[in-house]
């Protein structure tokens, strides 16, 4: 919602550059302690998690929404799980082989959050803004395999999302030139904007970067990717404490559907188990 706010006045790659410049510099603030250079292979990690979390991901997502409703956008990159459950199980063999169940929880989930996103509204398909996001999706699945692979490298969580925040800027550079950067720092005169590009820099890239790499660390790609799906739920609740709306049926059902696909998704083990001997020989024992 705060993209789409700032794209009355700001390009995508506008947005994107100032958002994470911010967020650069709020990380290194709360950690000033340089990361060490180590091996190239570890810096081409920093940096392809850079290229796909940062400058690719957003870019795509941020050039989508100027094409497609937020909410087709929302909806469409909310895929993301799973691309990363293929893409893990492709390139990180210890995140386990995935059972039919988590596939059923992430379409129920897809369904409820399809109908949260458009209770009330009308869906326009435009093809451009969909296959961004798409391809938003697709790209951060190689993202959150990265994030995985960097919480091996032992070093602070802060320091690791920093150094990926300085590969995201620097990719972001040659787009400034290609889609006409302006600086013209006065449209953050208007309040609206500048409450919009704080939210993004400090709330929305350093922090929610650093408890999701953070995340990753402990739970896993697979399983982090998944909790995409309470962010509609999380926005619906909030309307109701903070601007006093009210839970409609559809978006009641939508909600409990994302809460059920996501519980479904989670199990680890088959729901309906082959009778063979193996199972038999369990029994007995």
């Amino acid at each position: 919602m705060s993209t789409k706010i700032l794209l009355q006045a700001f390009q995508p790659v506008e947005i994107l550059f100032f958002r994470f410049v911010m967020g650069f510099i709020l990380l290194w603030i709360t950690n000033p302690h340089r990361l060490p250079f180590k091996s190239w292979k570890q810096e081409l990690t920093f940096a392809g998690a850079g290229l796909t979390g940062m400058t690719l991901y957003y870019l795509m997502e941020n050039i989508a929404l100027t094409y497609s409703q937020a909410s087709n956008v929302g909806v469409i990159v909310s895929i993301a799980p799973v691309f990363t459950a293929i893409t893990a199980r492709i390139f990180l063999k210890e995140e386990g082989k995935l059972q039919p169940a988590f596939f059923i929880g992430c379409v129920i989930a897809l369904i409820g959050i399809s109908i949260i996103s458009f209770s009330g509204t009308t869906m326009h398909l435009n093809p451009i803004g969909d296959i961004l996001s798409i391809g938003a999706a697709m790209v951060w699945s190689f993202y959150a395999v990265l994030s995985k692979k960097m919480g091996a490298f032992g070093y602070s969580v802060i320091q690791t999302t920093r150094r990926t925040f300085f590969y995201g800027i620097l990719f972001m550079i040659p787009a400034l030139y290609f889609f006409d950067f302006k600086w013209d720092l006065y449209r953050f005169s208007t309040p609206a904007y500048i409450f919009n590009i704080f939210y993004l820099g400090l709330g929305a890239s350093a922090i929610c970067f650093v408890t999701w790499n953070l995340a990753v660390r402990i739970l896993g790609a697979i399983k982090t990717s998944v909790y995409i799906y309470l962010a509609p739920v999380v926005t619906a609740v909030a309307s109701v404490i903070v601007l006093h709306e009210k839970i409609t049926f559809l978006s009641g059902l939508g909600i409990v559907l994302v809460l059920g696909g996501l519980l479904l998704s989670e199990q680890k083990k088959k729901l309906f188990p082959i009778r063979g001997r193996k199972h038999t020989e369990n029994v007995v024992e």
